[in-house]
This record gives C-alpha cells, structure tokens and sequence, in this order.
C-alpha cells in the first residue's frame, strides 16, 4: 500500500470477534498501526502513549486501530492489562499485514525470521492512505506526537 491508494475495507476480526470495516469509520480519519507483538516493552510503550493520547487524538478526528498477528485472547489480555480503549486486530493469518507490506524478514544477532515491520498508516476520510510511517521513523514513545503532527 502506498500514500494515495485506496486501503480495502474489510481489515479483519478484533479481539471480541467482531468484523472490523474501514466504512464503519467513514468520515473520520483512520490510524492504523501494525505492532510485532502484545506484551513486549516496545509495543506496550507504542500503545501507551497512543492510550495516554487517545483524547486528543479523537479531538483531532482520528480513530486508532492496532493490528498484530496476536490472536484475540492475547489482545484481551493486552488491553486488559494496559487500559487501552482502541481496538486490536488479530491478524493470526497476517493477511491484511502482507497487504500493507508490513510483513517480511527481518533479523535480531544473526537470526533471521519473518515478522511484522512496525508501520503507521493514516487513512483519510475517504480510505485513501494519506501518510506512512515507516519502521525506522516510529518513535514508540512519541507516537500520538509523530501523528499529530502534519
């Protein structure tokens, strides 16, 4: 997916089970942002300050999404535990998180594996992508800064 192009409408199932459509947010903007993994110290400080920014990020006409290849019972468990008031989409197939080309190898002290690149996309009101963050621009603990700001 690339600034300008249309985002599909159907994003996946969250972690009530319940199906996730870009149409059910249609005439607000969309921040959807793809995460490796629930629990761990990067993603948690990403979807902290995501949750201590929600407020303004509503204000600003935002709805946030999150999606990783996290199952539902482990998103409960994340929001759960961190208070988060946006939903979590469990991308176990990680469909929709190949379709953004958030998805491939990636490496950690020599190993190499397949998994998800950490990526921001902002979706206008209409589902046209309008900015990418990508993962080496994703400043976990200043996320709701970074999208704010145009």
């Amino acid at each position: 997916m690339n600034v300008g192009e249309k985002a599909p409408d159907f994003l996946g199932y969250n972690e009530k089970g319940k199906e996730i459509r870009l149409s059910d947010y249609r005439g607000r903007k969309v921040v959807l942002y793809f995460y490796p993994k629930d629990m761990t110290s990067g993603c948690t400080a990403q979807a902290c300050n995501l949750r201590d920014n929600y407020d303004a990020l509503r204000q600003a006409g935002y709805e946030v999404i999150g999606v990783s290849i996290n199952d539902a019972k482990s998103h409960q468990k994340f929001i759960e535990k961190n208070q988060l008031p946006f939903t979590l989409i469990a991308d176990t197939e990680h469909q929709l998180t190949e379709a953004f080309g958030a998805w491939g190898e990636k490496s950690m002290c020599g190993r190499k594996y397949m998994g998800t690149f950490r990526t921001t996309f902002v979706i206008n009101e209409e589902g046209i992508i309008e900015r990418i963050l990508l993962p080496k621009e994703v400043k976990t603990k200043e996320h709701a800064a970074q999208i704010l700001k145009q």
